[in-house]
């Protein structure tokens, strides 16, 4: 009979390692069990809110096809080639059925699917979105941390004093200014435009470059400001000033006390920049040209476009939802804090 005794250190360390991965992923498990235990009645409710806004709104396909001085009989009959005859629940149940096999049905104006419209601007919007972000995360947690570790310095003062000009000012602002000195100027980037990664990446690159910086700059403020004071504070904690006592390097003390404890305040900021990047980003996309999902969302609700207009309500809470989802599995992951469940 083998007994603990028995057992090499390599097998304790072995049976060490397996146990704290089933902790893991039993903590991502319960993290994804309890968001989508919220996500799933938010969804619900938002898809029907988004829906009950084509009553409320009292538009009708037959207004935009057939104009203001359609009679009464011919405004009946292409509300009921739309199925809008129907009773109230009926349509919602069909509209919320193709939801969620992906299908948001077709435009007013023109008959177009709406997914496939969608789809194109997505694309465009979600490409500057991420690199936007990306751009933020990394100038963000540098600047950040540089802050923190140089606390009360000229270096945490001037940090602080970048982040709250660059806070205040408009995407399109930006967007004009580096249009300006960057393409037109010095001729590095395209004014305008976008090309497909499929069709090359160093193109591709180009065109989303200015917008995505233009774009990252309240980014890169509410990341720096966050991880700023996170990282202050965590540095006054009990266990920090333990760490010092017995004798653990500045490196160490650093990265596994200060910064896994000090990440969330950060990344729970990302789970709202990320959906925000994509769903604001009208202005900077007529100023750098781009045919984007802010843009799509603008012209629908001006044509007075309803199914197009639920069709973007509807992806935006899918973005949200998908995303939040995404920075609590990785906040469960890397931060003791919601290990442990708090």
């Amino acid at each position: 009979m083998t007994t603990t005794e028995d057992r090499t250190p390599s097998a304790l360390r072995r049976g060490g390692a397996a146990t704290r991965t089933r902790h893991a992923l039993g903590r991502v498990l319960a993290t994804l069990a309890r968001s989508v235990a919220i996500f799933v009645p938010v969804f619900l409710v938002a898809t029907f809110v988004t829906f009950a806004l084509r009553s409320l709104s009292g538009l009708s396909p037959a207004r935009i096809q057939l104009g203001e001085e359609a009679t009464p009989d011919a405004i009946a009959r292409v509300e009921a080639q739309w199925g809008l005859d129907r009773p109230f629940l009926v349509q919602y149940w069909d509209w919320f059925s193709g939801v969620l096999h992906g299908r948001l049905g077709a435009s007013w104006t023109n008959g177009a699917d709406i997914s496939t419209l969608i789809g194109l601007g997505l694309g465009v919007s979600l490409s500057v979105a991420t690199f936007a972000l990306l751009i933020g995360v990394v100038a963000g947690f540098a600047l950040g941390t540089v802050s923190a570790l140089r606390h009360t310095t000229w270096i945490d003062r001037a940090i602080t004093g970048f982040v709250t000009v660059i806070s205040v000012m408009p995407a399109f602002v930006v967007g004009i200014v580096l249009v300006a000195v960057f393409a037109v100027g010095l001729h590095l980037f395209p004014s305008a435009g976008y090309v497909p990664a499929r069709e090359g990446f160093g193109p591709w690159l180009a065109h989303i470059t200015l917008p995505a910086v233009a774009l990252s700059f309240d980014v890169v403020a509410d990341v720096t400001r966050q991880l700023r004071t996170s990282l202050i504070a965590a540095y006054r904690e009990n266990y920090v000033i333990g760490a010092v006592v017995r004798g653990l390097s500045p490196r160490r003390i650093f990265f596994v006390h200060v910064l896994r404890n000090g990440l969330g305040p950060a990344l729970a900021t990302l789970g709202l920049k990320f959906p925000a990047l994509v769903g604001a980003s009208v202005i900077t996309e007529w100023v750098f040209g781009l045919q984007g999902f802010g843009r799509f969302a603008n012209d629908s609700a001006q044509a007075g476009d309803v199914p197009a207009v639920q069709g973007v309500l509807v992806v935006s809470i899918v973005l949200v939802v998908a995303f939040n989802l995404i920075v609590n599995l990785v906040l469960a992951r890397v931060t003791p804090a919601s290990q442990r469940g708090v």
